[in-house]
């Protein structure tokens, strides 16, 4: 589809780098696609339901129609070169889009005109504060019949931001929408729909007139007010000349004073190309951005590294694909200097070099070689040996360490196992590898429960890992419900538990003797061992062997199988054999006799509870509640966010299994969690029976 044979060498004044960023839906890849389109990139415009477009090319996103991953995307407008950023809309993707705000100079957020602002809204807003980014309001999607493009201009201002300033208002929205009002020109922008996006500029119908006047009037007052010379210069004139609006709106968005807002429709190519135009003139480009902060390699001072063709190289590795036939694809963002085809950098976090072979710039899929790339630009190298995502590539002479990505942690986990035997070390190398891709997706090895476990943003998430484990790999694995690892400790005290350990057997026998009190200690204490022997009778060089006994059986568990926690026993008795005894007898001594009092101590269950926070439309907040409390949990409290509701709740670990999946049924996708460990606590006496019960069976079965 993509008629670009080249592009040319861009100097970093000349780029711009925008993340397109949203709710699932709100037509971003579309948004992507009437640019390239409109720009003469491509030669017709894809569309997610024919599974055609430039962006979302790999299987899994054609075969679901939705952005699983970012694709990178390149146009050519108005001597600018801009970087296209088109992320993920569902939230189990969110890592994608906190890797391409990173580096992204500026945001477009996009929101349906008859849904207006959504959780993912939210949430990817908060995004766009947190990197302190420049953004661009889109309601999108104009030519839906129920389009409301007031009502969620003004949702805009109450919800996100006061000063988000109309730029353009459609004409006529819904069915037919073809032309929008632009108050920085002051003209009408015609669009003949679903074609190349090309616009003719019109006088402002009479109807619109007083509307536009009072819109552009707002937008200068709001350039003025962003800087105090202007300010003076709007008093004095009651106006600003074209040439310092455009100084004076690069600058107020720069300062984040300023969030303009268009109205567009993306499938219908109506509103696309003015944005684009407008983001060529008015973002900022990547040198006047604010300075970022790194560590010195050598000094391990920070310091703060301000985009410069001028400095030695450094670049940022933040995202990372292994394409099937090619290999490892780094994406890259140069901070400083220029990458080169076999430049030679370091990797100071590892300490290991790097020479960067082939640099691209990359169009979906497609690549296009470049000798160079300068500061501020995006590029991709092919087959780096020992760098990944979030590492920084520096010149020897410039040793430098950007800060990794703040990427979310994982609300959902589930174990897996290899169907076939034998292949877990090439389960271990695929997730590993999966893990440097994408470092929202975790795995461990659990020591207690000896389980692979995968964590990931939602069940999407790790479905998708599973099936590239497989296609990558060659892997098939089962996937189960991970085992929760329980703690086992006491409610009350044995004040003598004694065991001898005797055993003859011609020659040299086993003898052991011990009395111990066990009792519960702190919780959150642990094991704590008190030796109180006077008088020898148990001699010191066994009484180490005793605590031993005493640390391998707690690591074991006693009732169930689960590590002891939260005990304090003492060593106050015993008696020894002057021939018989040694250090075996007396760990098994005390293990034994700590086993057996443990069991008289009124043992319990303890499991893992976790903090949750759910964040949820108002009309979904009684029936998450209720779901909440089906599950064992306790509400903390809630906090009113406009037209949602944050919901703090405690929610034992085996009960959030699949949580974030069942949430987001309960609410039609819209609501949202994050979860946390907190605390242990006692497990109810039925549900324990039953885990203890299910031990013994399966010691049982083990036994025969």
């Amino acid at each position: 589809m993509s008629n670009i044979n080249a592009f040319k060498e861009y100097s970093t004044s000349q780029i711009r780098n925008i993340a397109l960023i949203g709710h699932g839906g709100s037509g971003k890849t579309s948004f992507s696609e009437a640019v390239l389109f409109s720009t003469d990139k491509t030669t017709r415009q894809g569309t997610i339901q024919e599974g055609n477009t430039i962006s979302d090319y790999h299987p899994d996103e054609i075969e679901r129609k939705i952005s699983i991953n970012t694709s990178l995307l390149v146009t050519e407008l108005e001597n600018a070169k801009i970087n296209i950023f088109d992320t993920p809309g569902y939230n189990d993707f969110t890592g994608e889009v906190k890797s391409s705000l990173f580096v992204a100079d500026t945001a477009l957020l996009f929101i349906k005109a008859f849904e207006g602002i959504e959780v993912g809204t939210e949430i990817v807003w908060e995004y766009v504060k947190e990197f302190y980014l420049p953004a661009l309001f889109l309601i999108s999607k104009i030519d839906h019949d129920n389009a409301e493009y007031e009502n969620v201009l003004k949702s805009i201002k109450e919800k996100l931001t006061n000063d988000a300033t109309i730029i353009t208002f459609p004409v006529n929205s819904g069915h037919g929408f073809d032309a929008v009002v632009d108050v920085v020109k002051m003209k009408m922008l015609k669009f003949i729909p679903h074609k190349n996006g090309k616009y003719i500029e019109e006088e402002i119908p009479a109807e619109f007139i007083e509307k536009a006047k009072a819109l552009h009037e707002e937008l200068i007052e709001k350039i003025a007010e962003s800087d105090e010379v202007m300010l003076n210069k709007f008093f004095e004139h009651g106006t600003l000349h074209d040439d310092e609006i455009t100084v004076g709106m690069r600058d107020a968005m720069e300062h984040r004073k300023l969030y303009p807002v268009f109205a567009v429709s993306s499938t219908s190519n109506v509103g696309a190309l003015n944005i684009a135009e407008f983001v060529a003139r008015y973002s900022p480009a990547p040198n006047e951005r604010p300075a970022v902060k790194a560590i010195d390699a050598n000094t391990k001072k920070e310091v703060e590294v301000k985009i410069d063709d001028k400095k030695e190289t450094s670049l940022y590795i933040f995202k990372t694909v292994s394409e099937a036939h090619v290999g490892e694809l780094s994406f890259f963002k140069v901070f400083t200097g220029m990458a080169l085809h076999g430049q030679d950098l370091m990797n100071e976090a590892n300490g290991k070099p790097e020479r960067l072979g082939q640099i691209f710039i990359m169009n979906g899929k497609e690549r296009f070689e470049m000798a160079k790339i300068h500061s501020g630009d995006i590029g991709t190298v092919v087959k780096l040996k020992d760098s990944h995502t979030t590492n920084t590539l520096s010149s020897k002479s410039y040793p430098i360490i950007f800060s990794k990505i703040p990427f979310p942690a994982p609300v959902i986990s589930l174990a897996i196992h290899p169907k076939a035997k034998g292949e877990e070390d090439k389960v271990g190398q695929g997730l590993h590898v999966l893990h440097e891709e994408d470092p929202t997706f975790e795995f461990k090895i659990d020591n207690e429960t000896h389980e692979t476990v995968i964590s990931g943003q939602g069940e999407l998430h790790l479905e998708i890992v599973v099936r590239r484990l497989k296609q990558k790999f060659g892997v098939d694995v089962e996937i189960s419900e991970p085992k929760i690892a329980y703690r086992e400790t006491i409610k009350s005290k044995t004040l003598d538990s004694e065991y001898k350990h005797k055993k003859q057997s011609g020659g040299r026998g086993q003898f052991g003797h011990v009395h111990l009190k066990i009792e519960p200690n702190e919780r959150g204490k642990g094991f704590e061992f008190i030796n109180e022997i006077v008088g020898g009778v148990v001699p010191g060089r066994f009484i180490p062997a005793v605590e031993k006994g005493l640390v391998d059986t707690i690591s074991q568990g006693i009732i169930a199988g689960f590590k002891v926690v939260d005990v304090k026993v003492t060593l106050f008795d015993g008696s020894f054999h002057d021939v018989d005894s040694d250090e075996i007898s007396f760990k098994i001594a005390g293990s034994q006799a700590f086993r057996k009092g443990f069991k008289e101590a009124r043992p319990i269950l303890l499991e893992p509870i976790y903090i949750i926070e759910v964040i949820v439309p108002d009309e979904y907040m009684g029936e998450v509640m209720g779901d909440i409390s089906s599950r064992r949990g306790k509400i903390l409290g809630m906090e009113s966010d406009g037209s949602h509701q944050i919901i703090k709740g405690q929610v034992a670990l085996k009960d959030l299994y699949r949580y974030s999946t069942t949430l987001r049924s309960m609410s039609q996708g819209r609501g949202i969690h994050k979860q946390k460990f907190s605390h242990y606590e006692e497990v109810p006496r039925e549900i324990a029976e039953k885990i203890v019960a299910e031990y013994e069976k399966l010691r049982q079965e083990e036994h025969n």
